[in-house]
């Protein structure tokens, strides 16, 4: 995305989006010990990378409609506090992999990719998306906070590299069917997870029991972990399924 099409910053914003951020990570913080261990001994380096990142996904949402939203608090609380808020659990999980070897599939604004690699700097994320003009934001994105831990690779996730990932995320709410399962499951090495972002409790248990059957292998493999987004009252939860060979 170069600077030439991008409209002007909305600077009067700046202090609100920071603002959001700080409360919203303090609250994280509070509630999750295992987000405060990641977050707090870098809080100011991980507001200040956030803000930054809000900013670019701010001045080039009207062009290419990364989310649906460009209010300052609600692109703060739904998107970015919500990609943060398993951030306890994933990191507990990939604890003791050095490095640890993330993707984020189809990463669309870099959501939850970025403001994970942002959390965890020494976890590499690479974030796969098909959308041409998506995964050129994602490099410019990635080129201008000077994130060393992210690579972006356009690709539909039907042909990218299979058994390369530790842990394999998404941010999509639409249903886990057995394709769609398959499909991601695959990206995993022989000791992954997926982790799938997920809304109301009730919808993800039954949308689970369906996969059951589908795919029986999955039985005791899956468990649902609440994930409260603060500024957001709405239910979150994520699905983590480990590994049939884990």
């Amino acid at each position: 995305m170069s600077e030439a099409i991008r409209p002007e910053p909305q600077s009067g914003d700046d202090g609100l989006v920071r603002d959001a951020l700080e409360n919203g990570l303090s609250l994280l913080c509070r509630a999750d010990c295992g987000i405060d261990s990641v977050i707090a001994p870098r809080f100011e380096i991980v507001v200040s990378l956030l803000a930054r990142y809000v900013g670019e996904i701010r001045l080039c949402n009207p062009a290419l409609g990364l989310v649906g939203t460009n209010e300052p608090g609600e692109l703060v609380a739904r998107h970015v506090l919500d990609s943060l808020s398993p951030l306890g659990i994933m990191a507990g999980r990939i604890a003791g992999l050095s490095p640890a070897v993330v993707a984020d599939v189809g990463s669309g604004a870099g959501l939850p990719g970025i403001p994970l690699a942002i959390a965890m700097p020494n976890t590499f994320f690479t974030l796969i998306e098909r959308k041409g003009r998506r995964a050129g934001f994602l490099r410019e994105t990635v080129k201008a906070l000077e994130l060393r831990n992210v690579a972006v690779e356009e690709a539909e996730m039907e042909k990218a590299k299979s058994g390369r990932f530790d842990l394999v995320t998404f941010r999509a709410f639409r249903p886990l069917e057995p394709k769609i399962y398959k499909k991601l499951s695959r990206l995993c090495t022989a000791g992954g997870m997926l982790a799938a972002y997920k809304g109301r409790l009730a919808k993800t248990e039954a949308e689970m029991a369906a996969l059951e059957q589908s795919v029986p292998t999955l039985v005791g493999r899956w468990e649902i972990l609440p994930c409260p987004v603060p500024g957001l009252d709405e239910e979150r939860h994520l699905v983590v399924v480990r590994s049939q060979n884990a």
